[in-house]
Order: C-alpha cells, then sequence, then structure tokens
C-alpha cells in the first residue's frame, strides 16, 4: 500500500472518532429538545432533603461553560435558564434562595460556619464539606450581591439567566437563623438547544462523509499488479540483472525474515461477515489466562536480564516460555481484538506452535547478548514506544484548556489499530469482503509492535527497523549465491602472464 493511502486510511479513521462524537452528540440534543417542548420546558431533577445545623447551605464552583472548553460567549449564545424551587420542610418557615459570583459570597459568608455541597452522588443525596466559625450573620436579603434571589413563605421559585463567571448558590432561612431544612428541584432550559442539535449533526454528517470517504480510498487503493508483469514460475530463479547478459547470478529469496522477530498471518477466504462483532466475547477465556502470563512474561524478563549479566546469554526455557507468550497473544488479538480479526479458527490454549496456525510468530533464538544493553534497551526503544503507544493505546479526547480549547489526545485508550481493525468489520459486515490493503497494513502495524516487545523484552539485540513492512508474510532477505569455502575448489596457481614486447616494434 502507497504511503498516500496509509496516510488516507489512518486521517480517516481518526476522523471518524469526533465525527460520531459530533453525531451522537447532536441526535441526543435533539431528542432532549423534542422532550423539552413537549413539556414546561424545563428539564429537572429533585434533590434529596437539604439540610444543616448551620446558617447556610452553599453550591459553590459553579464554573458555567459549555464542554469543551468554550469561549464566554458561548453561553451567552445558547440562551440557557436556571430555575430552583426551594419547599420549607417547616409550614410557615420563610426561607431564602440566592445566586451570587462566589467571591461575594466568598466574602459574605467569611468567618461563618456553613456548608457546602461538595458532590451529589447517583442517588441524588448531597455530600457536605463543613466550613468553620460564628454562628450569626446579617440576613441574606439585606445584601446586594445577588444576581437572582427569592425569599418568602412556602415554595419560592428563582429563574435565572445562565452567564459565563464562577457562580454559587446559597440557601438560607430568610432571617439568618441557624437550622436550615429544604427540599430543591433544580431545572434547566436552553433555548438554542434545537438548532445546536441540528448543527452538530450537520457537522457530523460533513465529517462523517470526509472520514468514510478517505477510508474506502486508503482501503480499496491499493495498486493491482501489472498484468504484463507476471511473477517469475515457482522454483525459477530471479535475476537482478537481464539473465542473458554475462555474468548475470540468480538472487535466491531465503525464507528467513529481515528481523529476528517474524510475524506472519494467513487471511481466511470464508471469513463470517458477522462473527468478529462477539469473537471479543468468545475470547474472554484466553483474555484471562493472558492475563497471567504476561505477569510472568515481566518477571521472567527481569530474571532474564540478571542472567544476560551475568552470563551474556538468555536462559533457554525462559526464552521459548516468552516467545510462547507472544505468540498466544498473538493468535487471541488476530482472532478477536487489534491483530485483524482474520480468522475465524478459534486460538488453542497453547504456547508451542500448532499446526494450521492462521497467526505465527517466532523469535530466533540469540546465541549471545549485550550485558550494557541490557540496562538500556527501554530507554533506546523510547522512539518506538511512542509510535506503538498510539498504535494500540491512543483515542481522541476533548479537553479543555484555560476555559477556551480543544486538544487531541492521541495516549488515552482506543488506538489507530483498534479503528483500522472497526473499519475492517464493517466492510466485511456489509460487503462480505476483507479488504486486501487494509489487512497488510494491520498486519504490518502489528509487526512492528511484536519487533518491539521482543526488543524491549531482552530478546535480541537487533534495533527493530523503521520500516512498515506491510502484507501477511515477513518479506524475505534478498541474498547472491553463497561463495564456495571449500579450499580445494580455490586455484591457488599463478595464471598466465600477458607480456608485452620489449624491442621496438615492427615497422619502427
Amino acid at each position: 500500500m502507497r504511503p498516500g493511502r496509509i496516510i488516507s486510511l489512518v486521517l480517516g479513521c481518526l476522523l471518524a472518532v469526533p465525527a460520531l462524537a459530533l453525531l451522537l452528540g447532536g441526535g441526543a440534543l435533539g431528542i432532549a429538545w423534542l422532550v423539552e417542548s413537549s413539556g414546561d420546558d424545563f428539564f429537572d431533577v429533585t434533590i434529596d432533603r437539604i439540610e444543616t445545623e448551620t446558617v447556610a447551605v452553599t453550591a459553590e464552583d459553579l464554573d458555567l461553560s459549555a464542554d469543551p472548553g468554550d469561549p464566554d460567549w458561548v453561553l451567552d449564545t445558547l440562551d440557557a435558564d436556571i430555575r430552583l424551587r426551594v419547599t420549607p420542610s417547616a409550614s410557615g418557615q420563610e426561607m431564602f434562595v440566592g445566586i451570587g459570583s462566589e467571591s461575594d459570597v466568598d466574602t459574605y459568608l467569611s468567618g461563618v460556619a456553613h456548608d457546602e455541597i461538595s458532590d451529589i452522588n447517583d442517588d441524588l443525596e448531597p455530600q457536605y464539606r463543613a466550613r468553620t466559625g460564628d454562628s450569626t450573620v446579617a440576613p441574606p436579603v439585606d445584601q446586594n450581591i445577588w444576581a437572582a434571589s427569592a425569599t418568602g413563605a412556602g415554595t419560592q421559585e428563582l429563574i435565572w439567566e445562565a452567564s459565563s463567571g464562577n457562580w454559587a448558590v446559597v440557601l438560607m432561612n430568610a432571617d439568618g437563623s441557624p437550622g436550615v431544612s429544604a427540599d430543591v428541584n433544580v431545572g434547566a432550559r436552553i433555548g438554542f438547544l434545537g438548532p445546536l442539535a441540528l448543527i452538530l449533526m450537520g457537522i457530523g454528517a460533513l465529517l462523517s462523509a470526509l472520514a468514510v470517504t478517505m477510508i474506502i480510498i486508503g482501503a480499496t487503493g491499493m495498486k493491482k499488479p501489472d498484468a504484463g508483469s507476471p511473477p517469475p514460475p515457482e522454483g525459477q530463479p530471479l535475476y537482478g540483472a537481464d539473465p542473458s547478459s554475462p555474468g548475470a547470478q540468480p538472487v535466491a529469496l531465503v525464507g528467513e525474515s529481515a528481523s529476528p522477530v517474524s510475524v506472519n498471518a494467513q487471511l481466511d477466504p470464508q471469513l463470517s461477515r458477522w462473527m468478529w462483532l462477539v469473537k471479543w466475547i468468545l475470547a474472554i477465556p484466553h483474555f484471562i489466562v493472558l492475563v497471567f502470563l504476561w505477569i510472568a512474561f515481566v518477571v521472567l524478563t527481569v530474571v532474564a536480564g540478571v542472567a544476560i549479566v551475568f552470563t551474556g546469554s538468555y536462559p533457554r526455557g525462559l526464552f521459548d516460555f516468552n516467545v510462547g507468550v507472544l505468540r498466544w497473544s498473538w493468535r487471541v488479538s488476530y482472532y478477536a481484538t487489534t491483530g485483524g480479526i482474520g480468522t475465524d479458527e478459534y486460538p488453542p490454549f497453547s504456547l508451542h506452535p500448532e499446526p494450521g496456525d492462521a497467526a505465527t510468530i517466532d523469535v530466533v533464538y540469540p546465541e549471545r547478548l549485550s550485558r550494557g544493553l541490557v540496562f538500556v534497551k527501554w530507554f533506546l526503544a523510547i522512539p518506538h514506544l511512542i509510535i506503538v503507544a498510539i498504535l494500540s493505546g491512543g483515542s481522541v479526547s476533548w479537553l479543555a484548556f484555560n476555559g477556551d480549547s480543544l486538544k487531541f489526545d492521541p495516549l488515552s485508550g482506543g488506538g489507530v489499530l483498534g479503528l483500522l481493525v472497526l473499519v475492517a468489520g464493517v466492510f466485511l459486515l456489509f460487503t462480505e469482503r476483507y479488504p486486501q490493503g487494509l489487512f497488510d497494513l494491520i498486519v504490518g502495524l502489528n509487526r512492528w509492535i511484536y519487533r518491539t516487545v521482543a526488543y524491549v523484552g531482552l530478546m535480541t539485540d537487533d534495533y527493530p527497523p523503521f520500516r512498515l513492512d506491510q502484507g501477511g508474510s515477513e518479506p524475505g532477505v534478498p541474498r547472491g549465491p553463497e561463495p564456495s569455502l571449500d579450499p580445494s575448489d580455490l586455484d591457488l596457481r599463478p595464471g598466465p602472464v600477458d607480456r608485452e614486447p620489449v624491442g621496438p616494434s615492427p615497422g619502427m
């Protein structure tokens, strides 16, 4: 697959994540808007009874901003209203509820004992944080710090047009006396909800169309072999030059990998179009076993490192076990997860090569290993580890930075490989075909990962190449014919010496 096709495929997969988020978010807002329009225009929830023996209950740190990390004007554009309904527990009790800036409320209640709501759990029960101080305070109705307030006996309703800033809600007795107890209902209404839903879904649809186009170009745009240049018949030698030219030598393609780590996979031509949806469930027993195998892998790698430092070699028994862990992992990954879902054959519970394995891995046993590299391989492999993290563990996340930005975070979970395999599954589901170019790319990326793991696992001193070897089979190493080393084949006799005449040439 050409580099441009790879870039198109990867970018399409990454673009599909925010596109899907916008579509789902816009759809959810649209449903919410329809529900809101059919009721009293407010979404509301009733919190469990709020009560304290002090003079006030506050809810601070209300940083009103629309995720992810909007500029201040976004919240104002949404035209959002907040509604608070407060019903005192005692009949005839006059209650006060107000909303003011956090700094003004902190100044008003400075040095006064009160409770602050720190959290509300899933059962809508408030969790409190106590603030110590005096038990007396000036009545809240005498303060001019409130952006909105309501006071009186019976149920009080406050409706406030939300604006950007840091705000606090205060619940008190109207006279500022201690002992506050009331039921509170909180509601919200967004006037711009319907248009916002349409905008999000429109942007999501455009991004989705672009992502699908890029994915299709990348997955199906592999150049077909040139019909005029068929591969040589099996068994016919390959030549590095015209075979009829003098001195042309056949070049043998040996069955060895260019890397000591050999990762191979065979694509099942009869893949089920839907089975990939449940393979991860079927593979759960393997996942459980692999947790313990990888714990053993890490421990034995440390033991092997100590052995290499003192002996210069990797104990063969430990080496074979750790290769078996890689082999087991690759089988399961290829069957069910980011390896490619390229076979429907259930993987065996085995550390050893098995007949008919669709996914195989092997590592050439090194007779000698560098003692000093044991301590620095993890450091030398940092560039590869970053790439591996993006391939196997990256994702898109939306974060706020200083309240005014969006951020793409490729290292928080998911992974490019997961997206590529999902695309392959979708192709398989709807077309009953696994794009060959996509298969070659997925296996090539996994090959990069396993080469890195083997190097960091001290199993080889060969530094992993910064090269994407795509395809189900490891690339062979082209070599010319081996020179003969048999002394009997060497002709050490001096050859004839051409001598030029010493005397003058004829005619001179």
